[in-house]
């Protein structure tokens, strides 16, 4: 009667309970005749045979997906079926068009804008253009808007790595009872490498990746996206900084940091680290313009000192990566013994119950928390064994191009791998140092010899002690009045006038947003009548 004997025994008592007469032909069932004894244990021998078939299914899939052929019949798009259905080939027209979505990722573009680009010059969405090569499984279908391009479905190609040149299965899995397809943790996909030819090269891939990862656009994901967003970090909480596009009404983005902000504000880093986008943008322009001219000068000493101090920075940071793995793995093994020992203490009577499941639930949260970062610090030390080639790979990255006066998205991302921001020397102060580490791709922090450390002479000296003099007396002026109550008397007399400017800055900036449609205000919205249900009788 059904392959879920419960739920049969379940309707079953239900419709007896209102006097439903039930008939199963197949099974000579008849509920007028009174109950039959042995209808559950014939629920029971049903869902037994469909679980058995269910097993014998998966096995074969099983077997067929771990031989690293592919379990679906259908082909994703950028890819075609050979005559025989058992390999994919690339289709050029649509692997142009994943080609140029990767690309524009990596030019800045977002989903919403990549979506509506290609809606607009009437590329097929990848289900209509499938089915008009009679593939995937929509092909019998009647589209709405063939044309009509999402973001999902552009995150969507994004995110696969079938187009690295992959075969990836048991991605999803499916019950017999229901028969719907459930996600599976990505650590449980069987991936069979270099199966096809590749449309997407890894690194672009780990490029476009990245910079999903980090980037979050202002409003409502059609804005565009500033180039240091997900680059830089606060050096002293290691927490990022975020972008504020507007500072005094004016339009100067500067970057602080997130932790500062979080509410108790100060708690968990005692400061902003403010700091300008383009002072950043400058420095990483003239210390990428420093590193082609050394490495064009003097290319074989270019490449030792790079390789020296990738070698000797690998070499620090694995040796304390490797020091905390022997720690962590030793506290695993203090864990299991601590595990046992509770256990046994519980069945000796001498731990009780509810101590013991805290106790347990405790060290089992440790021991979990542990066994991830064993992973990720093995995962880490052996990528610094394998990569002994990344000085070559940023030496062919540095010969890529030719003009670094202007960064833009895709040529960061490229070059840098984070930005430590210190705070200034001097807060308040428009003029002070602020030291800023920048570390790049495949090398780590580099410092050209013409950002060397120089020597100040004695009259510059002179001038930054006077400076600092003069700073220093202003400052104890302000607390002087600020004590006296000057201050304040100042600052109230100013306040409205300084108010009315400000409001009228940022009600410029408005109207230039909403001009540029960068949103639209809720009161421009079009008015609607309020609708009116209609009762049933």
């Amino acid at each position: 009667m059904g392959r879920d004997y419960l739920k049969v025994g379940q309707i079953m008592e239900i419709l007896r309970q209102r006097g439903v007469r039930l008939i199963a032909i197949n099974d000579g069932v008849d509920s007028a005749r009174g109950d039959d004894d042995f209808t559950p244990f014939r629920n029971i021998m049903n869902e037994y045979y469909a679980r058995d078939t269910s097993r014998k299914i998966r096995s074969t899939f099983q077997s067929k997906g771990k031989s690293g052929k592919h379990l679906t019949g259908t082909v994703i798009y950028g890819y075609l079926w050979n005559e025989a259905r058992d390999q994919w080939l690339v289709d050029p027209e649509a692997a142009e068009v994943v080609k140029r979505i990767f690309a524009m990722t990596i030019e800045g573009y977002g989903p919403y804008q990549i979506a509506s680009k290609l809606k607009e010059e009437k590329v097929l969405i990848p289900s209509a253009y499938l089915a008009q090569h009679g593939e995937g499984v929509n092909k019998n279908k009647t589209f709405k808007d063939v044309y009509g391009w999402g973001s999902s479905t552009i995150c969507n190609i994004l995110e696969k790595r079938e187009y690295l040149g992959h075969t990836i299965n048991f991605k999803t899995r499916k019950h017999f009872k229901d028969k719907k397809s459930h996600y599976v943790p990505e650590d449980e996909w069987t991936i069979f490498e270099n199966t096809h030819e590749p449309i997407i090269d890894q690194q672009t891939f780990d490029l476009v990746q990245k910079i999903r990862g980090n980037v979050r656009r202002y409003p409502d994901g059609w804005g565009e996206a500033a180039p240091l967003t997900g680059l830089l970090y606060c050096a002293d909480c290691g927490g990022k900084m975020y972008v504020h596009r507007t500072n005094n009404s004016k339009r100067i983005s500067q970057y602080t940091c997130s932790q500062y902000s979080k509410v108790p504000v100060g708690k968990f880093c005692t400061t902003q680290h403010r700091i300008n986008e383009d002072v950043v943008l400058s420095l990483v322009s003239e210390m990428l313009k420093a590193i082609a001219e050394y490495a064009k000068h003097d290319r074989a000493e270019f490449v030792r000192v790079v390789q020296e101090a990738q070698s000797s920075q690998q070499t620090a940071e694995v040796r304390k990566q490797r020091t905390r793995l022997a720690t962590a793995k030793q506290r695993v093994s203090e864990l299991e013994v601590l595990l046992c020992k509770i256990y046994e203490d519980n069945i000796l009577g001498k731990l009780s119950d509810s101590r013991y499941a805290t106790l347990d639930a405790q060290y089992e949260k440790e021991q979990s928390e542990l066994n991830a970062e064993i992973s990720a610090l093995e995962k880490a030390i052996k990528s610094y064994e394998t990569h002994e080639k990344d000085a070559d790979r940023f030496i062919a990255l540095i010969d890529k191009y030719e003009n670094f006066d202007k960064l833009t998205i895709a040529m960061l991302n490229e070059f840098i791998e984070k930005i430590l921001v210190h705070e200034r020397d001097r807060k308040g102060s428009i003029q002070t140092t602020q030291e800023i580490e920048i570390y790049f791709n495949f090398v780590g922090r580099f410092v050209p010899p013409a950002f060397g450390e120089v020597e100040l002479t004695p009259e510059e000296l002179e001038e930054i002690r006077k400076r600092e003099e003069r700073k220093d007396r202003l400052h104890q002026n302000y607390l002087k009045r600020k004590a006296s109550g000057a201050q304040k008397r100042y600052e109230d007399k100013i306040k409205g006038r300084k108010k009315a400017e400000i409001e009228a800055k940022k009600a410029a900036i408005r109207a230039e947003d909403i001009a540029k449609e960068v949103f639209v205000p809720v009161s421009s919205l079009p008015q609607r009548e309020p609708m009116k249900g209609v009762q049933t009788a």
